[in-house]
Formats: C-alpha cells, structure tokens, sequence
C-alpha cells in the first residue's frame, strides 16, 4: 500500500468550518477512484495549509490520480501549487474496523 501526503500552502486562512464547506464540495468525486482506500483532508491548525492524506492500494493506483489536470484543478480551487509526497504503508492499523491491514 502507498500513503501520499499532499499539501498546498493557502493563499488567504481558512477557518474550519470554511474549510469543512469547500472540502464536502469535492469529497464526492473521490468516492470511485480506483485503488483509493481511503482520504483524509487536512487543514493546519493555523489555517494556512491544507492537503490530504491517502491510503492506496498502489503507487500506479495513486499515480493514475496525481496529474497535470488534477494540479491544475487544485491551483484554480485552492490558488496554491501542490506538493505530492509517496510513503511505502506495509502496516496499516485500523482501530475503527478492528484489524490490521498489511500489504502482504
């Protein structure tokens, strides 16, 4: 499994309900992306970045995502550049389904 953390500086704070708002206008769209486990959206506690953390199943699943049209949406959405970082996730623990997920 891959985890990809993306971040993009914000160009003016969001507040978290701001954020909660324009995030639910997007969340849909990410619901039959193939391979996508699981996304998080993130937002500092300052309100100055925000991002998303993902759960693939593959690095070809997540690279499929992570495009020049994808970039270029979170420009016009957010008005930031987003920065896209790959982690290998052998181990996932899963304390609201109760198990352990590896990627064996």
């Amino acid at each position: 499994m891959i985890t990809v953390l993306v971040q993009f500086k914000l160009p003016q704070l969001l507040t978290r309900d701001e954020a909660r708002e324009i995030f639910s206008t997007t969340a849909p769209k990410y619901r039959e992306i193939h391979g996508l486990i699981r996304k998080y959206y993130v937002l500092s506690k300052d309100g100055g970045t925000a991002g998303g953390v993902y759960l693939w199943a593959s690095q070809q699943d997540a690279e499929r995502l992570y495009t020049d049209e994808w970039r270029d949406f979170i420009r016009d959405k957010y008005g930031a550049e987003p920065s896209v970082t790959y982690f290998e996730s052998p181990v996932v623990v899963d304390n609201l389904a109760g198990g352990i997920i590896t990627d064996a």
